[in-house]
Parts: structure tokens; C-alpha cells; sequence
């Protein structure tokens, strides 16, 4: 249809086609920012959703079964993990608690939390994974052998390790050789008895956790030594850091290093768990544990991971 008074073709809406384009040019440039904005919103999603190896998600409650004064049992103990906002949980026993085992088994699962590690070994347990279906890591502190060259030591270690190497790889539960001083607890000893064994069985199975507790020598060449031992962490156990160990246990906000330390696990790339600690007899577990977690989210705002951050503010 045309426009009689100045010979522009009309459409059947009775709008010039001049106007139709511009129409047509405004609705798909909207298109085109409508879609911008939730690819925007998408990448902003994802950036939110990986907040890096310090969120809280990524704490394990570490050291509070024997070390807590307020002796709480299973139930008592599971859900003080939920109100501190902790998933996980590495479970360190003493003789008293054998027969509560299953108990402990039975309560974390009820308050949705991870029985994420094993201190040590006891069959008592290891059927109880078994009958329950887990698989937690198993942490065994690493032996220091005598040995006249490092690599008798070496040797000597892989060998006193076979059986739990063996039990642990029954249950299908990666091995974590623990830190507490010695020949064995030094990283260079560490990732060798690591290598030596991995070379009987390949893979991650069988790794390191790292305890900043007993870890007080390395904090003058902590970047060297973390990223030695990089490749084999399975956990890294936090803790504040002074000289001379004094004082050796302390909540990490309260030292003077560890501020350091994060800033190299942050750099290293590391994903693995950070353990939290109590392993204070004369302490009430909930505090201590909450003193870490306030101590940590403070170097977190020093240090400047926002995304971590955010993961605490509820």
C-alpha cells in the first residue's frame, strides 16, 4: 500500500517502511544487550562458585576429638561441626573412644558432614568403612628409620609402611603420611617415601599431610618446601605461626608468619583440604575451631581473597 501524500511504501500496519527498519534495528540491538547481560550474570556465577582452596566448604575440624574439654560425644560433636558451618571432619581417637565409633559414623551423617580422614589405624574402624560404605584418607605419622645413606632410610620407611599401604588400598582410602617430626616428618624425607611408593602403585593414592604445627623448622623456606611437596598433598593442617614454636599450638590469626604462608599456599595452585585445629586439652573445641576460622577469614581480608571471603559471611 502506498502513501498517497509523499509516495513512501506503507506496511499493513499503516507505518512507513522507514520506520519499520529502525524498529527492527532497535528490537535486535535490545536482543543483543539482553544477551550480553546474562552472559555477564553467567560468567559472574561461575567466578562466585569457585572460590579457591580457602573456603569454608574446604575446612576439616581437625584434632577436637580428644583435645576438648567440654568431652563431647558423637551427637554433642556433630552438631557443633554444623553450627560452626564445618562439612568435615579428620577423626584423631584415643582407647576411650573405640567403642563409639560407629556412634561417631552415625552422627556425622546425620548432620550432613564428611568423615573426611582417619587418624592411624584399628580394624574395629576399618570395618566399620567398610560395612558403611566410606573411604576416608587415612593418616599414618611417617617413620623415621635408621639407615646409614638416605636412601637406606628411604627403603627402610616404604617397608614398615607396607601393610597399611596394603590395608588402605583393600579399603580403596588414600594414604596420607603425617608430619610429627623426625627424619620422617621433613618434606625431602616426605616426597621421597612418597616416590618410593608410588612407584609400586601409581597414582595420587598415596600422598602427604602437611602439618604447619609441626612444620616450624620450614618456615623460613616454606615457598621451597611447599612446592617440593605440592604434587603429593592430600591435606594441609593450619595452625599460627611464631619463632621458635612459642607458642607450638596457636590460632592462626594470632601469629606472626602464617599470614605468609597462606599467601603461598594461595599462589601455589593447591586444591587439596585445609585442616583447622583445636588440639588444646585445656580448650573448648567449638572456640578454638572458631578462633581459626576468625583468625583465617582476617588474614583472608589482609591478603585480599574476596571470593574466599565471601564463603563466611553467612
Amino acid at each position: 500500500m502506498d502513501n498517497p501524500a509523499d509516495g513512501r511504501t506503507m506496511h499493513n500496519d499503516g507505518r512507513p517502511g522507514e520506520w519499520r527498519r529502525r524498529e527492527v534495528l532497535a528490537a535486535g540491538a535490545g536482543l543483543i544487550g539482553g544477551m550480553a547481560a546474562v552472559a555477564l550474570r553467567r560468567a559472574g556465577a561461575q567466578e562466585k562458585a569457585d572460590p579457591g582452596v580457602f573456603a569454608r566448604s574446604n575446612l576439616v575440624a581437625w584434632c577436637i576429638v580428644p583435645f576438648d574439654i567440654r568431652k563431647r560425644g558423637p551427637e554433642e560433636r556433630a552438631a557443633m561441626l554444623k553450627r560452626l558451618g564445618l562439612r568435615r571432619l579428620a577423626y584423631d581417637w584415643r582407647n576411650e573412644h573405640v567403642p563409639t565409633f560407629e556412634a561417631e559414623i552415625l552422627a556425622l551423617k546425620a548432620q550432613g558432614i564428611e568423615f573426611f580422614a582417619f587418624w592411624d589405624a584399628h580394624e574395629a574402624m576399618f570395618s566399620l568403612f567398610e560395612k558403611h560404605g566410606l573411604a576416608p584418607q587415612i593418616w599414618k605419622t611417617a617413620p623415621s628409620p635408621g639407615g646409614a645413606t638416605e636412601e637406606q632410610k628411604v627403603e627402610a620407611a616404604a617397608k614398615s609402611l607396607g601393610p597399611i599401604v596394603e590395608r588402605t588400598r583393600r579399603l580403596k582410602c588414600r594414604l596420607g603420611l603425617y608430619n610429627h617430626g623426625g627424619w620422617g616428618g621433613e618434606p625431602s624425607s616426605l616426597v621421597a617415601v612418597c616416590e618410593r611408593l608410588r612407584k609400586d602403585e601409581p597414582g595420587d593414592r598415596i600422598g602427604i599431610v602437611y602439618n604447619f604445627h609441626h612444620g616450624h623448622g620450614h618456615i623460613g623456606d616454606f615457598a621451597d618446601v611447599f612446592a617440593r611437596m605440592r604434587p603429593y598433598l592430600h591435606c594441609v593442617n593450619l595452625n599460627g605461626m611464631s619463632p621458635d614454636a612459642k607458642p607450638k599450638i596457636q590460632a592462626v590469626g594470632e601469629g606472626r608468619h602464617e599470614k605468609d604462608m597462606l599467601r603461598v599456599v594461595r599462589g601455589s595452585g593447591y586444591r587439596g583440604a585445609l585442616g583447622i585445629l583445636c588440639h588444646r586439652e585445656d580448650a573448648d573445641a567449638e572456640v578454638a575451631l572458631r578462633q581459626n576460622i576468625d583468625g583465617l577469614r582476617a588474614w583472608l581480608q589482609e591478603i585480599g581473597d574476596t571470593a574466599a571471603l565471601e564463603t563466611y559471611r553467612s
